[in-house]
This record gives C-alpha cells, sequence and structure tokens, in this order.
C-alpha cells in the first residue's frame, strides 16, 4: 500500500546552513519552496534522528567535512537559482 506523504512528515527550514551541514549527513533536499521569491523554503524528511542533528547544529555541536559541507552549499545555490 503506498503512504501519502504529509507536511509533518517534512521539517521545513529557510536556513541554508543547516540543509547544507544535513546533506552532510546523508539527508537530501526533498523539495524547494520558491513560492516567496525573497526566501527559499527547503523540505527534508524527517526521520528519527532529525531533530537531534538539528538541536546539535543550532547548539555548535554538530561537525562537518568542511570540503563535503562546502560543496553542498554550492549544490543548493544552484539548485535555488536554476530551476
Amino acid at each position: 500500500m503506498e503512504k501519502i506523504l504529509q507536511e509533518e512528515d517534512f521539517y521545513k527550514t529557510t536556513d541554508i546552513a543547516l540543509c547544507s551541514a544535513l546533506c552532510c549527513y546523508g539527508y537530501q533536499i526533498e523539495a524547494v519552496d520558491k513560492e516567496n521569491p525573497a526566501k527559499a523554503v527547503f523540505l527534508i524528511k524527517r526521520d528519527e534522528r532529525l531533530n537531534d542533528l538539528i538541536g546539535q547544529y543550532f547548539q555548535h555541536q554538530l561537525t562537518v567535512e568542511p570540503l563535503g559541507f562546502f560543496n553542498f552549499l554550492k549544490e543548493i545555490k544552484t539548485r535555488i537559482y536554476n530551476s
């Protein structure tokens, strides 16, 4: 049986650095909502560890590989501006 995705199945954020850090941990940006031209909203599929990683990010405890972070940041910016 196919599961219907609900809004609560996704974490929404406008924080591009957070998205880049989460991508370093294997998460993918499922969609980019550009309805508001001034801000892109990123949707990331929720799982059991997502909230812990987000908490570590905001507490300045999350570590990432710098080059990977930068490369994901470039990819995300390309996705925003070229689509």
